[in-house]
């Protein structure tokens, strides 16, 4: 019996060429689509899954209210960690890491022998931190890697730049820091084999390596200092809510006294670490985390996809269902039952899927560079090794077959004997009302992706087209990590300017766009530091107004050694109830540790600029006069040139005299500005690609429609075209219906994509207003689209010669 079904089914394919073909590609690129986001959130999910015990590892997170504002931090003060292992029994272990970007310092130089780089993603880590993650060693052993001072595991990418495939446990490199420059003993090479982890490294320096190592290691402060990422390792079945509820009071214990001063409230949240890249909304996280949201929006676009291609299944099937009548009711004549028709129509279906599955599966391994560029990630050529992934597959056949053949298998088996047989069937394949809810679908889907496309890429024009109180375009950015490299830092910057083609030189602690880690309450000479305003702050020199071009509005630039002035936004000189009169002259306070009390004088007021991207309202900020702190670290030049390659050429050559050990690198402004929106431009281009695909499934869909509904008027054509009927009368006989499905389904669609368009624009301060305009266009472009489909095939039957549909009459 399943061998006649088979036959059959080969038999309908090949009688019905066209059709089958339009099922077939349907079904293949939506399988395509489909398979590629599961493993793509797959792919998401397994990030840090791969230690050993890794549902008994916890990250402790921050939670500060200051003045009643929440800030959420994926970090801690340093103490926390140590102190919860001392006081909890339930807690087996703990680690720190710091990542040197909060500083500043996004790049150290390393050294062996005549080789040398500048390396991005270098982490102090606790010598227990092996004990806590479990990474592939490849040389070396975890247990004592970082138990020495100055000791440090490579990551394999660095270690094959330093020593190639040699094993390099024990040999000294140098490294060239912030605070100065050491050598250190390789201990150990490591790769990612495991797994995916949210700690972005590219080798780990143990904590007791003097610097920031050693500062973390003596720091006692419990309120402020919320820079370090702490991990706690349970002991196994421990109950982590249970633990959670300890430490309001465990916090209380320690540091009451220094939040009290500060005016601070303080929570801390103990957050699993498999969840860590799946959850946004923390600051100063390592790796970049994706919103869950975002992976359902994408498992809900693979379902939608997969729809789309059922349900052309659906629709041609039912469409062609005249053509099958007498085919089932002889079927019923010689003894079939219905069930075994079902079993018949349903192994048509499977037979479809199995084959659109079969073509998916090798045009996935030819568009998967692509896909894994649109995506930003990758994901290896080797998953079918993966038994996971075949259960994917054939959950997709049984499921994909299911739902697209179920309504055609159970519509046709149910036609009576009697009527199909005298040719007396219509009543029974009067589907249309179906076919059109079906169509409305489509293009409900379709006008709402197309609408998101169009609202993301406006969104994403107004951010690089925002003016943003300072000038991006033409400014260069140098960084001096190194000790050595920041004496010359001076020297160069004169270098700079006797350039023609450089207008202005500034060196500063960050340029803008650059995460600014350092921030202080600043308070009034009447006021006390409990009612301190959280004020980010950047140390400059007195260009730095001048070469970002920002605009003064009240009193004045600083002027050359302006040590202890300052200049303040706008925003910071509202929430103190200054004037741009009264602001000149006055006096802020900040309280530093062991009660140090400082103060600096405010010269100048800057209008308001986005010195972080625009996810964030403005923020009060302070330009501090500082050219000597060892935080200066970059160079920003605006220039005026047209040849930037001859520019740079000069530059080199500079660089190359006063700073021949170190590598030249630099970097645009405009792109470190456009850096912030990777997450947007990455989902644009996701959205993008799969709003195309499922277009081109509804056409497909539509286009076989309208292919059967030219067969089936094809008489009707000829004679109207007898009696003088023009071609645009009869491409508007078979196109008009199918327009108006569109229009209806542009009805249905705006208020599923306005609302979620609204939600999704609520992660910018500042965002796009969503008006009509573009809720048309989208209806417009895909009418445009249908007609287009529809069309061609409309044209084709109306240049039929009607001599031919007539002949039979």
């Amino acid at each position: 019996m399943l061998r006649n079904y088979i036959k059959i089914a080969i038999r309908n394919l090949r009688r019905n060429k066209l059709f089958s073909l339009i099922n077939i590609i349907g079904l293949a690129i939506g399988t395509l689509c489909c398979l590629y986001i599961l493993l793509y959130v797959n792919d998401q999910y397994s990030y840090d899954s791969q230690y050993k015990n890794a549902s008994d590892i916890y990250r402790v997170n921050t939670i500060l209210t200051v003045k009643g504002k929440k800030t959420k931090l994926s970090t801690a003060s340093p103490p926390i960690a140590p102190a919860m292992k001392n006081d909890f029994p339930e807690i087996k272990q703990f680690t720190r890491v710091i990542n040197t970007d909060l500083f500043g310092v996004k790049e150290h130089l390393i050294r062996y022998k005549n080789k040398k780089f500048y390396e991005k993603n270098v982490l102090y880590a606790d010598s227990t931190f092996f004990d806590i993650f479990t990474y592939h060693f490849i040389f070396g052993q975890p247990a004592d890697a970082l138990l020495e001072p100055y000791s440090v595991v490579l990551f394999k990418p660095v270690a094959e730049k330093l020593f190639g495939d040699k094993n390099p446990v024990n040999k000294v490199i140098k490294i060239n820091y912030a605070t100065g420059k050491h050598a250190f003993k390789v201990t150990g090479v490591v790769d990612n084999s495991l797994g995916h982890s949210h700690i972005k490294a590219s080798m780990f320096i143990t904590m007791d390596s003097g610097g920031v190592g050693q500062y973390v290691l003596r720091n006692k402060s419990w309120g402020s200092g919320n820079f370090v990422s702490e991990y706690v390792k349970l002991k196994h079945n421990t109950d982590a809510a249970a633990l959670a509820e300890k430490l309001p009071a465990f916090l209380h214990k320690y540091g009451a006294q220094q939040l009290k001063q500060k005016g601070w409230q303080k929570k801390l949240v103990l957050e699993p670490v498999t969840s860590i890249h799946t959850t946004t909304g923390y600051a100063n996280e390592m790796g970049k985390p994706i919103s869950s949201s975002f992976l359902y929006l994408l498992l809900l676009i693979a379902v939608l996809i997969e729809v789309i291609a059922c349900i052309n299944f659906m629709n041609l099937s039912t469409a062609r269902a005249s053509k099958r009548a007498k085919e089932v009711g002889v079927r019923k004549v010689i003894g079939a039952d219905k069930m075994a028709l079902v079993k018949q129509f349903l192994g048509e279906s499977f037979l479809l899927t199995f084959i659109g599955v079969l073509i998916a599966l090798p045009l996935l391994y030819i568009v998967l560079p692509y896909l894994n560029q649109i995506t930003q990630v990758h994901i290896q050529l080797t998953f079918l090794k993966d038994y996971r992934v075949w259960l994917v597959l054939t959950s997709l056949i049984i499921i994909t077959g299911f739902v697209a053949g179920s309504y055609p298998a159970f519509y046709l088996s149910a036609f009576k004997t009697v009527n199909v047989i005298k040719g007396n069937f219509t009543h029974h394949i009067s589907t249309t009302g179906i076919r059109k809810a079906l169509v409305v679908f489509q293009f409900v889907v379709s006008i709402v992706l197309i609408a998101g496309m169009l609202i993301i890429y406006h969104q994403l024009y107004f951010i690089n087209h925002k003016n943003l109180g300072f000038d991006r375009h033409q400014r260069l950015i140098f960084h001096f990590y190194s000790r050595n490299s920041k004496k010359k830092m001076s020297a160069f910057a004169t270098e700079l300017r006797q350039l023609p083609d450089v207008k202005s030189v500034s060196s500063s602690s960050n340029y803008l766009s650059q995460f600014i880690s350092y921030d202080h309450g600043v308070y009034l000479k009447d006021e006390n530091n409990i009612d301190a305003i959280d004020t980010k702050i950047i140390l400059s020199d007195r260009h730095f107004v001048k070469t970002n071009g920002i605009k003064m509005i009240g009193g004045r630039d600083f002027h050359q050694n302006d040590d202890g002035k300052v200049l303040i936004n706008k925003k910071l000189m509202k929430q103190f109830g200054l004037t741009l009169l009264n602001a000149p002259g006055t006096k802020l306070y900040m309280l530093y540790q062991n009660n140090r009390k400082v103060h600096v004088e405010i010269v100048g007021v800057m209008n308001n600029f986005n010195f972080n991207s625009l996810h964030k309202a403005i923020k009060p900020f302070m330009l501090m006069y500082n050219t000597k702190s060892n935080y200066i670290s970059y160079l920003t030049v605006a220039v005026n040139s047209k040849n930037y390659k001859s520019l740079l050429g000069k530059i080199k050559s500079i660089w190359h005299k006063d700073l021949p050990a170190t590598p030249f690198t630099y970097a645009f402004l405009n792109k470190k500005v456009q850096k912030q929106y990777e997450t947007e431009i990455t989902l644009s281009n996701i959205i993008n690609s799969f709003t195309l695909i499922a277009i081109l499934i509804s056409c497909l869909g539509l286009f076989g429609l309208v292919t059967f509904s030219a067969v089936q008027k094809r008489k009707e054509i000829g004679i109207r075209k007898v009696h003088g009927a023009l071609i645009s009368d009869i491409v508007t006989l078979l196109s008009k219906e199918f327009l108006k499905l569109v229009g209806i389904g542009f009805l249905i669609a705006i208020p599923i994509a306005w609302y979620a368009m609204h939600r999704w624009l609520q992660n910018f301060a500042y965002h796009i207003h969503i008006g009509i305009g573009v809720f048309l266009l989208a209806g417009i472009l895909a009418m445009v689209i249908a007609l287009a489909t529809v069309s061609w095939q409309s044209v084709r039957a109306a240049l039929l010669n009607p001599v031919e549909s007539l002949r039979n009459e």
